[in-house]
């Protein structure tokens, strides 16, 4: 069973989330000619504060 985690800062659009997991599982599906029912695509979103860049927080940087 194919298995993907996205981590993403916090703010995506649930369109946006949708998109990713239909892309994603079509790609393990073509890649690894997976049933598309095996696939699991698990998304992680990280609040600002606890995602760092270049030494300070996404927040701090305003992403």
């Amino acid at each position: 069973m194919p298995f993907a985690q996205i981590y993403l800062i916090e703010g995506r659009t649930e369109e946006q989330k949708r998109a990713v997991i239909e892309k994603v599982s079509a790609a393990l599906v073509e890649a690894l000619g997976a049933p598309i029912e095996n696939v699991r695509v698990w998304i992680h979103d990280v609040p600002k504060a606890q995602w760092g860049i270049g030494g300070k927080t996404a927040k701090d940087l305003g992403r």
